[in-house]
């Protein structure tokens, strides 16, 4: 599952294929619309929660609200199932599903932030990240991208900064399931399930706060 985008994705996986996906676009309402879509994959399977051996979650990064929706859930899931919750990033799942799309590297991928940036990396294909992922504002990544096409949401909101902008525009749980999978047969770990932070948030202690203490 992935709430790290505006998309709230969910599949399922049986080790070697998605077996039932299911996506909506939605920024406000991330806790509304995630566990009934995984009642509907699970129906639409033909298979119960209990029978889940493994949850994967997309890490970020994000906004807040939204990917503590999916790593709050998942880390209940894991709990509740007594099964292993694993962490990937996002851009990683987004740049796969564009390397299935047929995009071939190098490219990049980016993702709305808000505040006028947009969460970024580069990758050398479709599997291989090249750097951290970043945020910036898009002008300032500009030149560090210029000559790639660039997949996502965030490069097509902004096509000034970058042209060659490309789909798909939101990360599938498809994708990420099947990248979780094929590192894990490969014996390579994946992330611990908590959430990938690029920015400070909003909310912060005063400058020159005084802590009031009783006498």
């Amino acid at each position: 599952m992935d709430t790290a985008t505006p998309a709230v994705t969910v599949a399922l996986h049986d080790g070697s294929s998605v077996v039932a996906e299911t996506g909506q676009v939605d920024a406000r309402r991330h806790g509304e619309l995630l566990l009934p879509a995984v009642d509907r994959i699970l129906a639409e399977a033909g298979t119960k929660l209990d029978a889940v051996t493994g949850v994967v979650v997309g890490v970020g990064p994000g906004p807040y609200t939204g990917l503590r929706v999916g790593l709050v859930t998942a880390a209940t899931f894991g709990s509740a199932l007594s099964v292993p919750v694993h962490g990937l990033c996002t851009l990683d799942a987004l740049a796969y599903a564009a390397g299935l799309d047929g995009l071939e590297g190098p490219f990049a991928v980016a993702t709305d932030a808000r505040r006028k940036e947009v969460y970024w990396a580069r990758y050398e294909d479709y599997r291989t990240r090249d750097g951290d992922p970043c945020v910036d504002r898009p002008a300032e990544v500009a030149d560090r991208l210029a000559g790639l096409p660039v997949a996502g949401a965030g490069a097509l909101l902004y096509p000034e900064a970058f042209p060659d902008a490309r789909g798909p525009e939101h990360v599938s749980a498809g994708a990420l399931a099947s990248l979780a999978a094929e590192r894990l047969a490969a014996g390579a770990g994946l992330l611990p399930p908590q959430p990938l932070y690029l920015r400070r948030p909003d909310a912060q202690v005063p400058k020159n706060y005084k802590v009031v203490t009783p006498k």
